[in-house]
């Protein structure tokens, strides 16, 4: 198989001086022409395939490097639609831009342009084409060298960066003034010791260079210091005699803010400087080398992609391990059976090969094939998921999940073999091969007892799979023998040997394809031995698998462009890793965070294993994304602390405008939890505030079980689980259960939903506690009234009030009526009759209470 993909995905690259930077690295565009010619191709190494933009001037393509490089040479292979007139730019910022090549007379083919420069940022901005059709390139090639060239550079960094001062002496004297480039204006402080003066670079640099050019009122006594996270300091220069005057201090140190920090006038007045320049070293890189001076915030950690450190709960394993694999296997199961509320996290990883493997999943433990496609791993035995610890029911069987393998089961060949799969929420069955045509999967323990699951995707599964008991299922873009089964709320999507359409009886919702797409990252080893993520492709109207018989689409890094995560790391060190362009793998623990994780820089990848969990403490945000291209968050529980966030997740700030159809940022996995574990609170646990966000498959729950005093109307309490106040957001298998006011509120335009599951709060003790002002209870699902646009396919809305089963929701779905709001195939259940739903969508439907337990409607509004 791998002999098949080599032309798609970016290998590694020989050493040599100067080097090619570009391939595989994150690469974006002002437009493409169609899905397949995407930015990407241009990077990946494969001279067949091609980015293309529209048909209009300007353009633009552009690679991250992922840090600053000194450029020697830039190689354009045009396709026939070449450029006329183009420049070749670089940037640290990807915001300001300096010309190294200009062209008004390019004449396409092959053009190898001689260049010196430097920059994180390179891009070809064309502004004239050569023919009537857009600008195309095989392949965007990038020549140079990382790492500093010992050389000061002579940019002034501190231009125009956001400043801020401890004090400032009156309003004509601001902070600003010291970094606007005047030299007749000025910062002056307050006439008191200490004092500061501290600049944000936007990025960690090699600081080589300051330049301090004093007003009268100076500092005899001062520090010149940086830092990463802007709290933690570190000495780089220290004088007790300045002088005044201008000051050129050489220095060596790294951070993203420089500061003076003043500790003794030489006036009576304060502190003044008419300027403050900060310069770097030519190729100044926001990963510093280890020759920097120790500081208490030291360099990001590198990375060995071929031997990295996973860290305490990553097991790895090749063929000739077998035996200690299942050794491993076991002794996890065992402790993870019932430890649903624990903090134990686990990864177990197979080389490519064939094994004799039982693989029983328990809680927090997670299954990965290391190989570029799942046939690489082939385990000869079962990988499943088992409810026996419960009494046959596995509605509460969360939190595991398989990726990446193939599976032949034992007797393969010889009549019906089981594969038994018996989960509820949070268990992903990803990019699986289950072989054999005779062979079943069952989605439940077999007979005895309910589940509650589930989420089947990219998977093949060459027999049948028997859905029993299970009360609902997504399937998206996989391939069945074929399918048996039906409870409430079972959706197909992209998914060939899907069931025939029939809602309500069966509740079988299929839709042919998937309008928009992309898979999971992960792991893998390449034919060198090198640890790579490959990140697929953005597909849109698709159907199967994205692998079988196929070429696979998409980006593979080098593990060395991540900062690998382990249990100790903090959020200060993450933080850095992010600033200085790394992406993040963050291995099986538990992470508490004191700062919110902060994902400016597009195409960022954040991949976790083994249900890594995340806890902002003191009421923070767990994780900020900005509002750029292409950010990849998967993997990862989300865990509300005990002081109330107002937000554990936020995709975009408030207002967020951008169009990022191209390239949108997407969820995979992404599991929140607000109290079970700890007595949690988070006011809003999922917050989109970007357009065309992505999400694919999550689970958003506030706990109606867990350990003891963690659970309870005024324990727990969390508003709601998901908020959308971006455009043309789009969910595949969503799952939002117990919040305490509207389960998911969509304020943004062209939203759409394929599988939806949900539970109302357990808990509201009497009806007074859970009112909308004059309507009984919130809805599952509420659209705003200022949308004109919004589509939804395949939802459940369950009830269970078990507090006090007197309590009444009036309706699960909550829509204007406008023509372009359509919503199909819903159904709101009591279970077991305990409360009651009086409507379906909005006046429509119902009840379904102890009489009438199940309610149907087939569309809406």
């Amino acid at each position: 198989m791998l002999s098949t993909v080599v032309a798609a995905v970016a290998l590694p690259n020989a050493s040599a001086a100067p080097t090619l930077l570009s391939q595989g690295k994150p690469t974006t565009a002002s437009s493409a022409e169609n899905a397949g010619t995407s930015a990407s191709a241009a990077t990946d190494g494969n001279t067949g395939t091609r980015w293309a933009s529209a048909f209009s001037d300007p353009q633009w393509i552009q690679v991250d490097l992922g840090a600053t490089a000194t450029l020697s040479q830039v190689v354009l292979n045009w396709e026939a639609a070449s450029g006329k007139a183009f420049q070749i730019q670089v940037s640290d910022n990807a915001s300001t831009w300096t010309s190294i090549y200009n062209t008004t007379t390019g004449t396409g083919g092959v053009q190898t342009l001689n260049v010196s420069g430097s920059g994180r940022y390179v891009r070809m901005y064309g502004t004239q084409r050569n023919t009537a059709y857009g600008y195309s390139l095989w392949e965007f090639q990038i020549f140079g060298e990382f790492g500093p060239s010992g050389t000061c550079g002579p940019v002034n960094r501190a231009i125009s960066r956001p400043v801020t001062a401890s004090s400032t002496e009156n309003a004509g004297t601001p902070a600003s003034a010291a970094v606007d480039g005047d030299p007749g204006t000025r910062w002056s402080s307050a006439a008191s010791d200490p004092q500061w003066i501290s600049v944000d670079l936007g990025a960690s640099y090699q600081i080589c260079r300051v330049v301090l050019r004093w007003e009268a009122a100076y500092a005899r006594a001062f520090q010149i210091q940086t830092s990463g996270d802007n709290t933690s300091w570190a000495n780089i220069y220290s004088t007790t005699t300045g002088t005044g005057g201008v000051q050129t201090v050489d220095v060596t140190g790294s951070g993203r803010y420089v500061r003076v920090y003043a500790t003794a006038r030489a006036t009576q007045w304060g502190d003044s400087l008419w300027e403050f320049e900060v310069y770097t070293t030519q190729s100044g890189t926001s990963n510093p080398p280890s020759s920097s001076p120790p500081t208490s915030n030291p360099p990001v950690e590198p990375t060995d992609p071929k031997n990295p450190n996973f860290g305490p709960n990553v097991f790895v394993f090749d063929p000739s391990q077998a035996a200690a694999a299942q050794s491993r296997l076991n002794q996890i199961f065992t402790a993870q059976e019932t430890n649903q509320f624990g903090t134990n996290r686990y990864a177990v990883l197979y080389k490519p090969g064939t094994y004799t493997q039982d693989v029983n999943l328990g809680f927090y433990t997670t299954v990965h094939g290391l190989g570029l496609s799942p046939d690489d791993v082939n385990l000869n035995g079962h990988v499943r998921v088992e409810a026996t610890w419960f009494d046959g029911n596995a509605t509460q069987n969360f939190w595991r999940g398989a990726e990446n393998l193939a599976v032949t089961l034992p007797g393969t060949g010889n009549g019906i073999q089981v594969e038994r799969w018996a989960v509820a929420q949070a268990v992903p069955y990803r990019r699986m091969h289950l072989k054999g045509a005779n062979n079943q999967i069952q989605l439940w323990n077999g007979g005895d007892g309910w589940a509650s699951g589930g989420l089947m995707a990219d998977t093949k599964v060459d027999g049948q799979v028997v859905s029993g008991s299970q009360q609902q299922w997504y399937s998206r873009n996989s391939e069945f023998g074929s399918w048996a089964g039906s409870v409430w709320n079972m959706v197909f999507q992209g998914v060939t040997g899907a069931p025939p359409a029939n809602f309500p009886n069966p509740s079988h919702t299929v839709i042919g394809t998937t309008p928009i797409s992309r898979e999971k990252p992960f792991l893998y080893i390449d034919g060198t031995g090198t640890y790579r993520v490959f990140v697929p492709a953005l597909q849109t109207n698709s159907s199967g698998t994205s692998w079988y018989n196929k070429t696979p689409q998409g980006q593979s890094i080098s593990l060395d462009q991540f900062y690998v995560v382990r249990p100790g790391a903090t959020a200060a060190q993450m933080n850095a890793a992010l600033a200085a362009g790394r992406h993040l793998l963050v291995t099986p623990g538990v992470y508490h965070l004191n700062q919110t994780l902060q994902v400016n820089n597009p195409n960022t990848v954040i991949l976790g294993l083994g249900l890594a969990t995340l806890i902002p403490d003191n009421g923070i945000t767990a994780i900020k994304v900005a509002d750029v291209d292409g950010v990849k968050l998967a993997g990862v529980l989300i865990d509300a602390g005990t002081v109330n966030s107002p937000t554990l997740v936020e995709v975009g700030p408030p207002g967020s405008a951008a169009n990022h159809a191209a390239n949108p940022t997407s969820l995979h996995d992404v599991f929140f939890r607000v109290g079970g574990y700890i007595a949690g609170k988070a006011t809003v646990s999922l917050q989109i505030n970007s357009n065309n966000v992505l999400g694919d498959h999550m689970w958003i729950w506030r706990a109606d079980h867990g350990n003891a005093g963690t659970v309870g109307w005024t324990v727990n309490p969390g508003d709601v689980g998901m908020v959308v106040n971006g455009n043309n957001v789009l969910m595949e298998g969503l799952f939002v259960e117990h919040y305490q006011k509207y389960q998911v509120v969509w304020n943004g335009n062209g939203g759409r939903t394929y599988f939806f599951q949900n539970e109302m709060p357990y808990d509201p003790p009497n009806q007074a506690a859970w009112m909308n002002g004059s309507t009984r209870g919130y809805a599952a699902y509420k659209v705003a009234d200022s949308v004109t646009t919004h589509e939804a396919w395949g939802l459940g809305s369950y009830c269970y009030f078990n507090v006090n089963p007197a309590v009444v929701g009036e309706r699960s779905f909550e829509v204007p009526v406008k023509p372009g709001i359509q919503f199909r195939n819903m159904v709101s259940v009591s279970l077991g009759g305990v409360g009651t739903i009086n409507r379906v969508i909005n006046n429509t439907g119902g009840p379904a209470n102890t009489a009438n337990q199940i309610q149907y409607v087939v569309s809406g509004p």
